[in-house]
Formats: C-alpha cells, structure tokens, sequence
C-alpha cells in the first residue's frame, strides 16, 4: 500500500494564495517559505515567481520576521541574544538583519530577566555545595543564551 500522501496539483496562483495565507498567520523567513514551496514540488521558475511576488507585496520581509524573532523568543522564552543570533543564522538571516533584530530587545528588561531567571533557578536547584549550584546555574543559563560576563556578574548577587 502506498502511503506518500498527494498535495494535489495546483496552478501557480493557488500555490501563491496559499502562501500568502501562510506569511499572514506568522511572519515567515525565506527558508521556511521555501521548504514549503518545495512541499508542493513547484517548478524553480514558479518558485522564483512566487517569491518575488511575496516579497512585492510584503508578505515576505526578512526584516520584519527577523525583529519579531528576536522580540518574541526574549519576552515569552526568555532566550538571551546568543540563542536569538544562533537561531537567526539558523535560518540564514543577514548580519544586518540579525543586528536590527537585536535592537528590539530593551537593555533593561535584558538584564532584569537575566536576574530573575537567576533568582528563580537558585531556588529550584537542590545541590548544597555552592560551585556545584553555581555551575548548573551557569550551563541554564548559557543554554538560554545569555553572555558568560553577565551571568557571572547576575551570580555575584548570590
């Protein structure tokens, strides 16, 4: 029994609706529109046609999904920039790009989440010897993405 599930044939306008659908609900950056597109087995010139026409009508902007990016993984994951920069490069976002998105971030609320995230690991962590406690404080939050200098300046509190 043959289980490959058939998408169907579509012409090129159809495959654009459906992309444009699919940059409105969530900005997109080129690399997951185009392993969409490719989801639909389009031909390169369509593909080519389709993306120049997204990009056109501003349903594709690397910019703008790139800011978004960077805001939304700090305010509800709680990622510091090296995360945001490795997740970007990632998805093969330009330096400039990467550096704009950064932007958004405030320094303020950058440095009171790091502290909170500080305090609230502290509290979770059950090790009593306190290098051991510091050490897996450190590696949390390295791989959230937060700068080595900052996290040992937020455990000089501790």
């Amino acid at each position: 029994m043959n289980k490959e599930i058939n998408k169907g044939v579509f012409t090129v306008d159809e495959i654009k609706r459906k992309m444009e659908h699919y940059c409105v609900y969530q900005d997109r950056c080129h690399k997951e529109v185009e392993s969409k597109l490719s989801s639909f087995n389009v031909i390169p010139q369509a593909r080519e046609i389709i993306l120049l026409s997204l990009m056109e009508d501003n349903f594709l902007n690397e910019e703008r999904f790139s800011k978004s990016f960077a805001r939304g993984k700090f305010r509800i994951k709680k990622w510091g920039k090296n995360r945001i920069v490795r997740e970007l490069k990632f998805r093969n976002i330009s330096a400039y790009n990467i550096k704009t998105a950064l932007k958004e971030i405030n320094e303020e609320d950058y440095i009171t989440t790091l502290y909170s995230l500080v305090a609230k690991k502290n509290e979770l962590v059950t090790e009593t010897n306190i290098f051991k406690r510091k050490k897996k404080i450190v590696d949390y939050l390295l791989y959230r993405g937060f700068e080595s200098h900052l996290i040992y300046e937020a455990l000089s509190v501790i």
